[in-house]
């Protein structure tokens, strides 16, 4: 059984201001850093081998954070990003909602159907990403791992992990460092944690 513990990244400033970010380097704001040092120490009781992430910087930045508490590296990989938005990038949900009016419905109701102007489906970012958590799954038979991503990522990952269609993945909720923890058996999984944020409700 590998042992795998999903964070989201912690909070950055199109979080703040609800536009989607997709492929978009966009940094932490000093809530995210503080939210990512929030989790790290949450996780720092648990006997991690090796952390994973993101190469966009708001997730690799927490998976730093992360890694400071087990002394170690963090390896990233493009396959871990975000959902690429493509034309949707920097912009917010109302804006999308004018320019791509049947498309912005669709994505909300079906969204395992669309097609993003200019990006990808669910069903690719869902292929990717599982690729590579079954190769580490193999990797570290018998261990926990980190792998610090992104909301849409993440969720759908739990999706294939939960034998959900990808238009039900709204269903699942992800807030900035998340903890989803997911045993997996082979290619079978089993979801034993989601959309975890009590490190940062003790802290308020």
């Amino acid at each position: 059984m590998t042992r795998i513990i999903f964070v989201r990244h912690g909070q950055t400033l199109w979080n703040q201001e609800l536009k989607y970010q997709g492929h978009t380097d966009i940094s932490l704001t000093d809530q995210g850093i503080r939210q990512a040092d929030l989790v790290a120490k949450r996780l720092s009781r648990e006997k991690v081998v090796a952390i994973y992430s993101s190469d966009l910087s708001r997730a690799f930045l927490t998976a730093e954070r992360i890694a400071g508490q087990f002394g170690l590296p963090v390896a990233s990989f493009a396959q871990l990003r975000e959902f690429w938005f493509g034309d949707w990038e920097g912009l917010t949900y109302e804006q999308i909602q004018k320019r791509w009016p049947d498309e912005a419905e669709q994505f909300v109701n079906s969204p395992g159907h669309v097609q993003i102007p200019g990006g990808e489906t669910y069903t690719e970012v869902q292929e990717r990403m599982e690729q590579l958590v079954l190769e580490l799954v193999k990797k570290h038979d018998g261990q926990t791992i980190i792998i610090v991503s992104h909301g849409a990522a993440i969720r759908a990952v739990l999706c294939a992990a939960l034998h959900m269609p990808l238009d039900y993945v709204g269903a699942i909720r992800q807030d900035n460092t998340a903890v989803n923890i997911v045993e997996y058996y082979g290619e079978q999984a089993i979801v034993t944690l989601v959309n975890d944020i009590h490190h940062l409700n003790a802290a308020e």
